[in-house]
């Protein structure tokens, strides 16, 4: 249990900064018309862009680590977590100041994981069937087919549809990667929840930079939260056996809402004035999400 947890935190804490490097080399990069997967060559020039690669492969294997000893939605509520980590990051990178209200959103979201790991049980030991391996290949490849479809609209919705799509992308990484129980290199190569794994990863992490591209970071972020969030711990809740420690669902329910309604809040702050707008020098310094936001298309 506390080797997940801390697992689980030092993947919030990677991924965290990780987004906050990305997220700058993105808004840097002209944007593409729909979704171009040249567009994660072009960035891989980008030393800021790189580093934050490395982080996400921190990120993922102490992931991986937690999803072997906790439970799907808590260490996927975690991840939801890492968007405070992603705004004090912030702080020395971008030269920003956070709000009080920014502060009191990481609180609540490190309040509520405080709650949640409280409450969290161990994952289901129960055998995975293989037609549950399957689904989640063939979810992989519904995502990734609706996000380049959506990749080529347009219109306002467009970026946090294809942040949602990420985030559902990331959903079925973490789903896959909690079915992995053998991890012999002929098992790796034989499961379709390896492909999925795949898969997933690399269409979420492009749709993820195009829609940094297209919209805010606000908007996209609240969206990758929502998905990455909520459906997996559904699907670990119902298809897969997680569970509390007896008699705590509520304590695991609240710790849930709270994280996740803390990391929505410091998503939504921001769209306020460009970080070098004469309103924001005004302020003091620009909010963590208007920093953030990303160039528009030239």
């Amino acid at each position: 249990m506390v080797v997940g947890i801390v697992a689980a935190t030092v993947s919030a804490l990677a991924y965290g900064i990780a987004s906050a490097l990305q997220a700058v080399a993105a808004r840097a990069e002209p944007a593409a018309e729909g979704v171009d997967a040249r567009l994660l060559a072009r960035l891989a020039r980008n030393a800021m862009f790189v580093i934050g690669v490395a982080l996400d492969g921190l990120g993922f294997a102490a992931q991986f680590v937690a999803l072997r000893y906790l439970a799907v939605f808590v260490v996927q509520a975690v991840q939801a977590g890492n968007i405070a980590v992603t705004a004090i990051a912030a702080i020395p990178l971008l030269r920003i100041r956070l709000s009080a209200r920014e502060w009191a959103a990481i609180a609540s979201v490190c309040v509520g994981l405080v709650l949640l790991a409280a409450a969290a049980g161990h994952e289901s030991v129960e055998p995975v069937r293989i037609g549950v391996k399957w689904s989640f290949l063939v979810a992989a490849g519904v995502v990734t087919a609706i996000g380049f479809l959506v990749g080529r609209l347009h219109g306002r919705y467009v970026a946090p549809a294809l942040g949602f799509l990420a985030g559902a992308g990331f959903g079925v990484v973490a789903l896959s990667a909690r079915v992995l129980s053998d991890l012999s290199i002929e098992s790796l190569l034989s499961s379709p929840a390896t492909y999925a794994m795949l898969i997933g990863g690399v269409v979420s992490f492009l749709f993820f930079t195009t829609a940094l591209q297209r919209g805010a970071v606000t908007a996209v972020t609240a969206a990758v939260i929502i998905a990455e969030t909520i459906l997996p711990a559904a699907v670990g809740v119902i298809v897969l056996g997680d569970g509390t420690r007896p008699g705590l669902v509520w304590l695991a329910a609240v710790g849930f809402g709270v994280a996740i309604v803390g990391a929505l809040m410091l998503a939504r702050f921001g769209d306020l004035a460009p970080a070098n707008s004469d309103e924001s020098r005004a302020r003091g310094g620009a909010s963590v999400s208007s920093a953030l936001s990303p160039s528009r298309p030239r």
